[in-house]
């Protein structure tokens, strides 16, 4: 790489810290020098002019992303890192981690935000630090199709995700051939051991994890236990953060885990927090590391109906209501923030214990085995807590093997994995093969070539769904070809969250619903 637009690189991206706040005019010199350490490189120098200026300027226009990328080929030429796409990324972390307040200025600004009674400054500064640091990834979560579309539950919001990169060939390679018997360090990606984390490839021991050098950690205190605050690096919604505990622990949902959920909200109330469930099918991603999911978003269920109202006894000032949403919802509100926990944990132990054969739920196997959970979110409105319990099941049947209350089959070309605690809200998080399958689907719509959808391999997984589209559109042309597509998969997104709903808008389901709440 040539000395100038190596200095030139470095220079910029030393503006744009110190424009951000992220550095000071006096770490200037210090902040190129870093840079060229990270990189394996003693040179070239700094502009003078540019060294002694008042402030550095940053140029407009400027993207971090490119600098970042300029600066990881310098690496690689240099042997500081892998040749691939994972390398680069942990030499971009490591510049970014340098380039940053440590955590205990963070910490410190967002306390003293906190002690301050602003805990909406708290999280806006905090988010800002780790959007300019390069933590979120600004750039690459904008490249996420999104829309919405219509449904009787109401909108629901439908994304294909194509933030996170995709596996670098070689990188498969070398995990293949890699002895990963070691015991990892961090035990998973949510410790609170990551921040820091230098990162390593495929081929290392354990395998691969990414680098976290410009990760930060906020510890909160939730329930009188130690917990941390971070945002999520590929943001599914706005200002999208996760808790997690201090010790790497299953995912439970107790008394503890809504005590944790009203300490957070009362803590940070303009931000919603949930937790997915704990159980297989039901549950999220990673049941091994306690953690909840919140941020500053409102949800399509939390604009759901209201389909019926019941009561309690003993929790007189809990309003109870049945929401029209397709998976079963209970929304418990009060401002008497301790018998709303009461009531909370009166609906989790009488459904974990709740058996209907006609309706399919059953709590408990021979074996003792539990499959009843719920998946819990709450916030503020006003002075009032809302609870919301979408009550799970993940019953399995020869006939659904992946479970009763689980995408069905059919849906499976464009959902198959598990309805997690976003998507229960109703913000559908769909797989990046979608864009090209489509594409392909919707060629093949366009030159009237039915027959060809069974033949390409990219839309053979869509061939019947396609046909049906195609009967019901006649008037699909090249203008709406995609919005007919995007609105019938947020249809099928609508089935999805139907076959997860343990009480169907039936006769029987209504029937079913109704003997449970009044069982309450």
């Amino acid at each position: 790489m040539r000395d100038m637009a190596l200095n030139e690189t470095i220079q910029q991206l030393v503006g744009y810290c110190e424009n951000r706040g992220l550095i000071e005019a006096e770490d200037r010199a210090w902040a190129y020098n870093t840079v060229l350490d990270c990189i394996w490189a003693k040179g070239p120098a700094p502009d003078e002019p540019w060294l002694l200026a008042d402030a550095a300027a940053e140029p407009e226009g400027f993207d971090l992303d490119a600098a970042l990328l300029t600066l990881g080929d310098a690496s690689v030429e240099n042997g500081a890192e892998d040749d691939t796409a994972s390398g680069r990324d942990r030499i971009a972390m490591r510049v970014m981690g340098a380039l940053m307040p440590r955590t205990s200025e963070v910490c410190r600004r967002f306390g003293e935000s906190i002690a301050g009674g602003n805990a909406r400054k708290a999280t806006d500064d905090f988010y800002r630090t780790c959007c300019d640091a390069g933590y979120v990834r600004r750039a690459a979560i904008s490249r996420n199709v999104k829309w919405e579309t219509a449904t009787e539950w109401g909108d629901l919001e439908i994304t294909i995700n194509l933030s996170k990169p995709e596996k670098d060939p070689r990188e498969i390679a070398a995990a293949g051939a890699a002895k990963n018997d070691s015991e990892k360090y961090p035990a998973c990606q949510l410790c609170i051991q990551n921040e820091g984390y230098p990162g390593r490839g495929a081929a290392a021991d354990g395998g691969a994890h990414p680098a976290r050098q410009n990760l930060r950690i906020v510890p909160i205190e939730l329930a009188g236990e130690r917990w941390g605050l971070q945002y999520s690096p590929y943001a599914y919604f706005n200002e999208h953060c996760i808790a997690m505990s201090a010790t790497h622990r299953p995912m439970h949902i107790d008394r503890d885990a809504l005590e944790h959920l009203l300490d957070f909200v009362e803590l940070l109330p303009h931000y919603f927090i949930g937790s997915n469930a704990d159980l297989p099918i039901v549950g999220g991603s990673i049941l091994s590391h306690d953690h909840y999911q919140g941020g500053d978003h409102e949800f399509p269920m939390m604009r759901a109906e209201v389909a019926d109202t019941f009561c309690m006894e003993g929790f007189p000032s809990v309003s109870c209501e049945v929401l029209r949403w397709p998976l079963s919802v209970l929304r418990l509100a009060s401002c008497d923030r301790d018998q709303l926990l009461e009531a909370a944990v009166h609906v989790i132990d009488a459904w974990r214990a709740w058996t209907d054969e006609s309706v399919g739920v059953r709590a408990f196997e021979a074996d003792g085995l539990p499959h009843n959970t719920v998946t819990p979110v709450v916030r503020r409105r006003g002075e009032a807590f809302e609870c919301y319990l979408a009550l799970r099941c993940n019953v399995t049947s020869e006939e659904n093997p992946l479970g009763d209350f689980h995408p069905h089959a059919q849906w499976h070309h464009i959902k198959r994995e598990n309805i997690g605690l976003i998507e229960v809200m109703g913000l559908a998080i769909l797989p990046a093969r979608l864009v090209s399958e489509l594409d392909a689907v919707a060629e093949h719509l366009l030159d009237h070539s039915l027959e060809a959808l069974d033949d390409d391999p990219a839309s053979a997984p869509h061939a019947a769904w396609a046909r049906s589209v195609a009967s019901a559109h006649p008037e699909l042309d090249q203008n709406n070809a995609t919005g007919i597509l995007h609105e019938e998969v947020g249809k099928v997104f609508d089935h999805v969250l139907e076959d997860a709903g343990v009480f169907k808008w039936d006769k029987a389901g209504r029937a079913a619903q109704k003997r449970f709440t009044d069982s309450l």
